[in-house]
Formats: C-alpha cells, sequence, structure tokens
C-alpha cells in the first residue's frame, strides 16, 4: 500500500492547474497562472514541480521543457517515463505498457550498464493527424 503523499499549499496549487491542462505546460507558463493565488516566483514554481515530479503526480516532457499530469493510475515510478508526442498536433500521451516497462526494467546496454532511471519520448503521428 501506498503511504498517502501530503502535498503543500503550492504544490497542491500547481497540481491543480497541470492535471486542469489539456497540454504540458512550461514552468513560466504555470507561473503566470498561480500568481492570483499567492505564487509569486519563479523559485516556489520549481520547487513545487520537482517535488511532483519526484512523487510521480506530473512528468517533465524534456523535449519540450514542459510538465504534464500523471494520468496513469498504475504509475508508480517517477524515474520511469515514456510518452508518445505527435509531430503534427503536439498531442503528448504517456505510455503505459507492461511489456515495455519489463523490458527497460531488465535492459542492459552492451558494457553491463543497468540503468536506473529513463525518460522515454517517441515521435510520429496520433491517429487524429495521419
Amino acid at each position: 500500500m501506498q503511504k498517502q503523499q501530503y502535498l503543500t499549499k503550492n504544490q497542491q496549487i500547481v497540481l491543480d492547474l497541470v492535471e486542469k491542462s489539456s497540454e504540458p505546460l512550461k514552468a513560466y507558463t504555470i507561473l503566470f497562472n498561480v500568481q492570483k493565488k499567492g505564487i509569486k516566483a519563479p523559485l516556489q514554481v520549481y520547487r513545487a514541480l520537482d517535488k511532483l515530479v519526484e512523487i510521480g503526480k506530473i512528468h517533465k516532457i524534456e523535449s519540450r521543457n514542459a510538465f504534464i499530469a500523471c494520468h496513469n493510475s498504475s504509475c508508480q515510478v517517477a524515474k520511469a517515463t515514456a510518452f508518445s508526442i505527435c509531430e503534427i498536433c503536439e498531442k503528448v500521451t504517456e505510455i503505459s505498457s507492461a511489456g515495455l516497462s519489463k523490458y527497460l526494467a531488465n535492459f542492459k546496454d552492451k558494457d553491463g550498464m543497468k540503468y536506473s532511471k529513463y525518460n522515454l519520448e517517441f515521435f510520429g503521428l496520433c491517429k487524429k493527424c495521419r
């Protein structure tokens, strides 16, 4: 059973905004949208984002330098994420694949390196844009 994670006021405000967004949000877009709720400094946003990523509530899309809420209820690993990103509409979807997760959990490169975290981004065309 997973321990209940209590969020600070700032973390909850940031999480609520990211969860309501239909697209990944950049940190300064988040800051602009939460200023009326008392979060005034970039550092406050970055601290909240770092913690939310650490506990797996949101994920960072590295290629976009943006953040997206985790909608995968079985996602418990903040250090192992994979996304599909449409090259036309830029829709981002978290990939939930037991096969991919199992493969990557046991993956070692030719030198025997065992990886402790990954953030994969697959680019292509979504069903709507094909």
